[in-house]
C-alpha cells in the first residue's frame, strides 16, 4: 500500500522558513519522480515543485522559484521541500505526489495517483 506522510508545517511570520518533509512507503521511492503541491483555502491544487527520481533535475512553479528548494533522500525514502522568504500567499495545506509514470514532473493533477494527508502552512504575522 502506498502511503505519503507529510511533516513539518507550522505557523511562520512572513519572511521565515520550514522545511517540510514526506515519508514514502508502499513502492519504489528511487524510482519515481515526485511532486509538491499545495491548495489554499477556497482554491484549488497548485502544483510546486518537482524532482526526478536521482534528484539532479527540478522543476519549480514561478510563483515559489528563488525561494523554494526541493530536494530527496532515497536511502530514506524521504522528499523535503526547504521554503525561505515566506509569504502569507504561500498559506496553504502542503501535499507530495506520487506521479502515476515513473519520470512525470509536470504540474497536471490528473497525472498523479497517490497524495498524502498534507501538512499546514501559516504564514501570518
Amino acid at each position: 500500500e502506498v502511503q505519503l506522510v507529510e511533516s513539518g508545517g507550522g505557523l511562520v511570520q512572513p519572511g521565515g522558513s520550514l522545511r517540510l518533509s514526506c515519508a514514502a512507503s508502499g513502492f519504489t521511492f528511487s524510482n519515481y519522480a515526485m511532486s509538491w503541491v499545495r491548495q489554499a483555502p477556497g482554491e484549488g491544487l497548485e502544483w510546486v515543485s518537482a524532482i526526478n527520481s536521482g534528484g539532479g533535475s527540478t522543476k519549480y512553479a514561478d510563483s515559489v522559484k528563488g525561494r523554494f528548494t526541493i530536494s530527496r533522500d532515497n536511502a530514506k525514502n524521504t522528499l523535503y521541500l526547504q521554503m525561505n522568504s515566506l509569504k502569507p500567499e504561500d498559506t496553504a495545506v502542503y501535499y507530495c505526489a506520487k506521479p502515476i509514470m515513473w519520470a512525470t514532473m509536470t504540474g497536471e493533477m490528473n497525472e498523479y495517483d497517490y497524495w498524502g494527508q498534507g501538512t499546514q502552512v501559516t504564514v501570518s504575522s
